[in-house]
């Protein structure tokens, strides 16, 4: 049933108890300014309302609940004031608002949805958590679980990007849930009486009832499909710029028509993050890689090095750090996230934390060698380098910094970081070739294997130490018929935490083996 249909089934709300609604918000989306809408528009109308709220432990780890009974104000008659509760009870909440779609999901957990009395009402948007974000791999919870957890659980379900509707108008997703509230007629007060308590409000009119009216449009329609990944663009014909047109022209000649969508990304980042001729390098080891490769099997080996030499020959430095960390694509989004005015200023704080290797990594690599291999150097510039610092890029002085690092771009080739991750790059890619004769599929397990290295500073030396320890033991399973699968299991424990332990069991396992 969709949102439209069972609007027309809504239950008439049983008056002879209190209508019983939690909100579950986090820091920033404006959960107590929608409880205290729903508490004057319930009073504006002759109920008697109350709210509550319970915060989490801290932003992004634990939303604030807030909690909303109300109920007639003519049933205390003579029996004095009605008695409200603090809490919300397992079972008798009637409309729970999240938004987030995780906080739908744990306001299941809570069983404060049930599908006797809830209308679920929901933003299907996320915000990651910060234990999907600390996951080595891919840690982001499952969205369509939650879709489908909802489904079971409550009377009702109704949802959509409420995050993208109070985008579009300038606004604040409290507004859009509140319009979705209404649209749901889920409490009995007509459409008017909700824009009259926005008015009432006095500060963004305008934009909040914009945003009102798309989340009371939206939630009337059926729900949205299930998202769809975003395909990779094709392979243009041409791009306007005489060397970038003559890779293109390389990439048609040389390369599988299968693994042209993949190239043409990997190329592009290539080239942002050097230049042209950098991309012609990555075209040359990819060209490599496709004279192995196998057409009646959809050239895998290829289209999975287009993407991992990419990301391997785009590593973390400090010049790339500071290069990101300046541009002006990342102040104008800055601005947009924090949703600041034209005449207001906006400024960040950087922490940045660089070791003694990240400094070596950027001198010209004699010079930075030689200081790696003088231990009381190393040592003393470590005590020097080696500390946190909170860098303000929006100050004339920081700025310059970065922006003079950004600029050595020119000179990374020279770099001790740039020569040795090229000899790691040859090597990885040599054992790829090797393997290939001999065992296809491990072949295109162990191209697989690169995705664990990424990052910069510790997070890169953990990523390159699991690198190591798993593309040694593919060597050791080379023979074996389930070597591909072992090396699978491998990579996919390896990226299950960041210390390792995963790993060290799986490694153990196939020792025995």
């Amino acid at each position: 049933m969709d949102s439209a249909s069972a609007l027309a089934g809504a239950p008439v709300a049983d008056l002879q108890k209190p209508i019983c609604i939690a909100i579950h918000a986090m820091g920033g989306q404006g959960g107590g300014v929608l409880a205290d809408w729903i508490v004057a528009l319930a009073e504006d109308n002759g109920w008697v309302a109350q709210s509550t709220s319970v915060p989490g432990v801290a932003q992004r780890t634990g939303a604030t609940i807030y909690y909303i009974e109300m109920l007639p104000a003519r049933l205390g008659g003579n029996r004095g004031a009605p008695v409200l509760a603090l809490t919300p009870v397992p079972g008798e909440v009637d409309v729970v608002i999240a938004a987030e779609l995780m906080e739908a999901g744990r306001a299941i957990q809570r069983n404060f949805v049930t599908p006797e009395n809830t209308t679920l009402i929901a933003s299907s948007h996320r915000s990651y958590a910060v234990v999907e974000k600390i996951v080595p791999g891919n840690g982001i919870a499952n969205a369509e679980q939650v879709l489908e957890a909802g489904r079971k659980a409550a009377k009702r379900f109704l949802y959509f990007d409420m995050a993208a509707e109070a985008e579009r108008n300038n606004s604040v997703i409290s507004a859009v849930l509140l319009g979705a509230l209404a649209g749901a007629e889920v409490l009995p007060f007509d459409r008017g009486a909700f824009e009259a308590t926005i008015r009432k409000g006095g500060v963004g009119v305008e934009t909040s009832l914009r945003a009102f009216a798309g989340g009371y449009g939206r939630i009337r329609q059926p729900p949205p499909a299930a998202d769809v990944a975003k395909p990779l663009p094709a392979l243009p014909q041409n791009s306007g710029h005489t060397a970038l047109d003559r890779l293109l022209d390389r990439v048609r000649q040389e390369l599988p028509e299968p693994a042209h969508a993949m190239v043409f990304a990997g190329l592009r980042r290539v080239v942002d993050f050097q230049d042209v001729a950098y991309g012609g390098e990555y075209l040359d080891r990819l060209a490599a890689v496709a004279t192995l490769d196998r057409a009646g099997r959809g050239f895998p080996l290829t289209v999975e090095a287009a993407r991992q030499v990419a990301v391997a020959m785009c590593y973390d430095d400090v010049i790339r750090v500071a290069d990101l960390k300046t541009r002006a694509s990342r102040f104008d989004r800055v601005r947009g996230e924090v949703d600041a005015a034209p005449d207001q200023l906006v400024y960040m704080t950087e922490f940045m934390h660089p070791r003694i290797e990240e400094v070596c990594g950027t001198l010209p690599a004699a010079l930075g060698r030689a200081i790696e291999n003088t231990p009381w150097l190393f040592k003393a510039l470590g005590r020097i380098v080696d500390r946190g610092r909170r860098v303000k890029t929006g100050t004339v002085g920081w700025f310059l910094v970065l922006y003079v690092l950004a600029g050595m771009q020119r000179f990374r080739r020279s770099t001790l970081r740039h020569g040795e991750e090229t000899a790691h790059i040859a090597a990885w890619l040599d054992l790829v070739r090797t393997m290939a004769a001999r065992n296809y599929d491990l072949a295109v397990e162990i191209v697989k294997c690169r995705r664990l290295v990424k990052g910069y500073s510790d997070t890169h030396a953990r990523g390159l130490g699991k690198f190591d320890r798993v593309v040694a033991a593919a060597q050791c399973l080379a023979d074996r018929p389930d070597a591909a699968d072992w090396v699978r299991r491998l990579r996919d424990a390896a990226l299950l935490d960041e210390e390792g332990k995963a790993l060290d069991g799986a490694l153990k396992t196939v020792a025995s083996l």
